[in-house]
């Protein structure tokens, strides 16, 4: 779709919203109203609205296995919609009379200083999505002076990452059966500068159904990058020959990791309360209140609705991320009032990365800092330190 089509279109979906006769059909209005906010397929990344306009060109773009990596949950895929509904239950309380011309949306982190409540969560193989992969989301990250979290089943080595810009990559590390080699990863990126290691806890199985569905070895576009006997993928740089296997974790093991490596240690995938006092005892810097986007478990909770008891038992110890189903600037808003020190965004990032690179990228982080912005001064708050559950209902 072209600009002047787009435009066009633009103007008569205004010219219809405007109209009085729409007010005597109500079922054309709604028709109407729905064509208004339906997420636009955009020429490029500069005329997005929301996110949602990147996911609608990302579908356009992606092949079928590609997209359904990205986009699938676990089993039917349930807790995707769950994600997003529960903050739908989070309901604020809008201040008036307040002097918000000046925003500040800074936030600290181990130390270092942010200058939004945003950071860039681990997702594999990127350039499955875009050519340029993980190096342009580095690239956008440094741009926007946010922090990312690199996959152990990128598409690019952590060395390869942490030469681009000033500030390294934070290293999530899926775990093998043998402690050894999953000790060896966690050093490789300790070597290559990462200041944290992001352990994932919460996928000790899963149960893929759209995955299977869509087997690759019946797409043939992907057999320049699957085997076609065996649909596997070649080693990735970070994971050798080695597999991945997370079931065998106990809080020992924790332990035992935290005392050889000098990096923070932020524990991802926690989403109760006696889990992140026991995350807290077991030496872990930070944990990340997360169901895998929807890919892990069906529990029928969101995680903003887990992320109370998670923030309340932490008690400030130590710092409290939450990521999965983020797509909005309200959203943002509702996790740091109810305690959260940060969020972490995954597929948002994904769509604009597919649509337009580290261009996507870029104006995904725009988009909701402008949108986070926006609400903070519909609540009357000036700072993210000002955001407190006084603000919810």
């Amino acid at each position: 779709m072209n600009d002047d089509s787009n435009g066009s279109r633009r103007e008569f979906l205004k010219f219809l919203a405007a109209s009085p006769a729409l007010l005597a059909c109500p079922s054309a209005f709604s028709q109407v109203s729905a064509n208004l906010y339906a997420p636009q397929r955009i020429a490029r990344a500069a005329d997005a609205v929301n996110v949602f306009d990147f996911h609608e060109v990302a579908k356009s773009v992606m092949t079928p296995a590609h997209y359904t990596y990205m986009a699938m949950g676990t089993e039917n895929g349930e807790m995707l919609q769950v994600n997003r509904d529960g903050f739908r239950q989070v309901r604020l309380r809008v201040r008036r009379l307040t002097d918000t011309s000046s925003i500040n949306t800074n936030i600290e982190i181990f130390g270092r200083r942010y200058p939004v409540p945003i950071l860039i969560a681990p997702c594999g193989s990127q350039k499955g999505f875009h050519p340029d992969g993980e190096p342009a989301v580095k690239r956008a990250a440094e741009s926007r002076q946010l922090q990312m979290m690199l996959s152990s089943v990128s598409s690019t080595s952590i060395e390869d990452i942490n030469a681009i810009g000033a500030q390294p990559a934070w290293f999530q590390l899926y775990t093998s059966p043998e402690y050894d080699v999953s000790l060896a990863r966690a050093k490789r990126a300790e070597a290559a500068g990462s200041e944290a290691l992001v352990l994932t806890v919460d996928l000790p199985d899963s149960n893929r159904e759209a995955q299977i569905r869509l087997r690759r070895d019946s797409t043939a576009e992907c057999q320049v990058c699957h085997d076609p006997q065996t649909g596997s993928l070649p080693p990735k740089p970070m994971m050798g020959s080695h597999g991945i296997q997370t079931s065998h974790l106990d809080w020992a093991w924790v332990e035992r990791l935290k005392r050889d490596i000098d990096m923070k240690l932020i524990i991802k995938g926690i989403v109760g309360g006696e889990d992140a006092e026991l995350a807290v005892r077991h030496g872990a810097d930070a944990a990340i209140v997360s169901n895998h986007g929807g890919r892990s478990e069906i529990s029928g909770r969101s995680t903003i609705e887990c992320l109370p008891e998670v923030v309340d038992s932490v008690d400030g110890r130590i710092p409290v991320i939450c990521d999965s189903g983020f797509r909005r600037g309200t959203d943002i808003f509702k996790a740091l009032a109810i305690g959260a020190d940060a969020i972490a965004i995954g597929r948002p990032y994904l769509w604009g990365l597919a649509a337009f690179g580290q261009e996507g990228v870029e104006t995904v982080i725009d988009l909701l800092t402008r949108e986070l912005e926006i609400i903070m001064r519909q609540m009357g708050t000036t700072s993210v330190n000002q955001i407190s559950r006084r603000h919810l209902v």
